[in-house]
């Protein structure tokens, strides 16, 4: 995950639960087995590997969008729009309305082979 630092920490953490739904959506092997207490209690599994949340400047995102897409690196983003809307169909809308380079970018979400993620988060630094 890559996140504009200048959030509001509501915000990062909002912006993070939205970006990773997008890779459990669509990645099934990230996603372990579910968990249970010693009681026999049932839970939902969680990501078999750590997230790792990373902060960047508006410059870091918008160069971190296009060296991904350059690379055929599937993303999952959340734009400054998105604050302002109230539902799922007003998101992607809002995100649609948008041509690609003017998009104001807040969080990217992305898995690939560590060597790439590298390259393409290139500048961002660890969530403190």
């Amino acid at each position: 995950m890559l996140l504009r630092d200048d959030l509001q920490p509501w915000q990062r953490l909002n912006v993070t639960a939205f970006l990773v739904s997008g890779l459990a959506a669509t990645r099934p092997g990230l996603i372990g087995e579910p968990y249970a207490d010693a009681d026999d209690t049932a839970y939902l599994p969680m990501f078999r590997q750590p997230v790792l949340v990373l902060v960047g400047s508006k410059e870091i995102l918008t160069a971190a969008h296009a060296r991904a897409l350059g690379r055929g690196i599937a993303l999952s983003v959340f734009t400054a729009d998105l604050f302002a809307t109230g539902h799922d169909a007003a998101n992607r809308a809002a995100v649609r309305a948008v041509p690609r380079a003017d998009l104001d970018l807040v969080g990217l979400g992305l898995h690939a082979p560590r060597n790439a993620a590298d390259k393409i988060l290139k500048g961002a630094r660890m969530h403190p």
